[in-house]
């Protein structure tokens, strides 16, 4: 019997259909893959095994087994039993997941409780165990901290351990690493791997990256607008898919060996940071998340910025737009020393979510800038706002909606638009595409680079994608611990780079091939026990 049998399952959420006629099955110590671009009923068809859409309005139909439970049939006493004990989730985000009031073990314990009737201290116990199982280091130690003092990483590890607490036979894993680093990511996908091989579980994964499937299942299954559009072993689908969608999306992963395009010469120089330094903490407790970085972005040119969470990315981008102060060194725009906040430098923020106002029109927030600089004319501003939305591929009537009716390119795309309302010279883009799926991921770069060449705009792209940096990038800087530790054009320092960290970054990159997925987990598997 298999240990998941879906048989023609649709969601449908008042009129709309998010899963359509959906069958498939997942034998124990299997893996399979659902991927496909935002929207297309992935997260729906993983709640749906588990019976999580019971109580929300949705019309779920089909026939839904796991692990010998009818979950449409199944009592709520039975549903629980099932959730934790026989078939596990773990989220995309684990700080949404996790109590930030409550140490890491003790939630552990507390999961395990729940189906078990073990005491306190067994169950405690336990939560050390598996958390020891996933790699946390000092575990009985780290069981103590709260969420807040783990790494993206090390809390999604976690999960992963919560997940584990009463050896379910099906772990569902919905987009585990969408937001970690290469790095990380590859330590991730390498331990559901292992899991999968010690425990005999069936793995489902929910995700949009191809590579990331590639990496880590035996069979794919493309889905887009509820259905399935291409079912099959992962080596087939991805070398020689049969449909023209997977096909498309294939196309749109960017490929970390693929050359950078030949780019029109840069111009004068926009942005210079010289010896920047930046503290946090104070006395004996304070330490530099930038240490001593100096660099040049030249008009018309991609600066690429890339490495591990913490390697300071993000805080340079701060600094660089007037955002932090340095604590050292000094930032000319145009060849003029400057402080503080600039209007010819502007941000584009990770998540458009947390960077625009729910409350206020997308509208609204793309005329501030317009506002700022004094502009009182509000049929102009709005004329102005209007023409912007167009520029990013969006409708001028788009102006009075709110974020929460677009999708998240589309929202990119009005982060990008509020930018460019200050006319910048500069743009620092701060992991703009990490969370899109590689279709939209796609249109975004294209709308940059179209942009660049029409405005001759100077682009820092900050990002932990290599992929996407070699894609857009005319030089690239790599970050560790604060510091530059390789920088130059971006061929030169992906064809040959001279630094074993940024060696070690490109070996982690998911690669298309399972083969060569499997040599590189092989490598990094010896690597780590040597």
């Amino acid at each position: 019997m298999s240990l998941v049998e879906v048989k023609d399952l649709t969601v449908e959420f008042g009129a709309l259909r998010a899963v359509d006629g959906l069958s498939f099955r997942l034998a124990r110590g299997e893996a399979l893959a659902l991927v496909g671009e935002s929207g297309s009923g992935k997260s729906t068809v993983a709640g749906a095994l588990l019976g999580l859409h019971r109580g929300t309005g949705a019309r779920v139909g089909g026939s839904v087994r796991v692990a010998g439970t009818d979950v449409r049939q199944a009592s709520d006493e039975e549903l629980r039993r099932l959730r934790g004990a026989k078939a596990a989730m773990v989220f995309q985000d684990p700080l949404s997941s996790l109590d930030p009031y409550y140490a890491i073990g003790d939630q552990i314990a507390e999961v395990h409780r729940v189906h078990t009737r073990v005491s306190r201290r067994a169950a405690r116990a336990r939560a050390v165990e598996v958390l020891d199982r996933v790699g946390i280091p000092d575990a009985a130690r780290r069981s103590r901290s709260r969420p807040h003092e783990f790494s993206g990483g090390m809390r999604q590890r976690a999960l992963i351990a919560m997940a584990l607490a009463c050896e379910p036979d099906l772990l569902i894993a919905d987009e585990p690493t969408t937001a970690l680093d290469v790095t990380v990511q590859a330590q991730i996908l390498d331990l559901l791997h292992t899991l999968r091989e010690e425990t005999g579980m069936g793995l489902l994964l929910v995700t949009h990256d191809v590579g990331v499937a590639a990496e880590s299942v035996d069979e794919v299954l493309v889905m887009r607008h509820g259905r399935a559009v291409e079912h099959g072993p992962v080596g087939t689908v991805l070398a020689a898919p049969g449909q023209a969608y997977t096909r498309e999306l294939l196309d749109a992963v960017p490929r970390v060996d693929a050359p950078r395009a030949a780019a029109p010469a840069a111009g004068e120089a926009v942005l210079e940071a010289t010896g920047l330094r930046r503290e946090f903490g104070r006395g004996r407790h304070a330490f530099p998340a930038v240490d001593d970085v100096s660099l040049t972005v030249r008009r018309g040119e991609t600066l690429g910025v890339v490495g591990e969470s913490g390697s300071g990315k993000t805080t340079l981008g701060r600094m660089l737009v007037g955002l932090l102060e340095p604590t050292a060194g000094a930032i000319r725009y145009a060849g003029r020393p400057h402080t503080g906040v600039d209007p010819s430098v502007q941000m584009v923020f990770q998540d458009p979510v947390s960077s625009l106002n729910p409350r206020r029109s997308v509208g609204e927030s793309i005329a501030d800038p317009l506002r700022a600089r004094g502009e009182r004319d509000e049929r102009g501003i709005r004329t102005r706002v209007g023409e912007l939305l167009e520029r990013v591929g969006l409708e001028a009537a788009h102006y009075d909606r709110y974020p929460h009716e677009f999708s998240g390119g589309q929202r990119q795309r009005v982060g990008i638009a509020r930018a460019l309302a200050a006319d910048p010279r500069v743009i620092v883009l701060d992991e703009p595409v990490s969370a899109l799926d590689v279709t939209t991921q796609a249109q975004v770069v294209a709308l940059l680079g179209e942009l660049q060449r029409e405005l001759g705009l100077a682009l820092v792209f900050i990002a932990h994608d290599l992929a996407v940096v070699r894609q857009v990038s005319d030089r690239v800087a790599v970050m560790r611990r604060g510091r530059i530790v390789e920088y130059g054009p971006v061929d030169e320092v992906y064809d040959a780079p001279r630094e074993p960290y940024t060696k070690q970054l490109l070996a982690a990159v998911p690669a298309l091939d399972p083969g060569l997925a499997a040599e590189r987990r092989a490598a990094r598997r010896e690597l780590a026990t040597a």
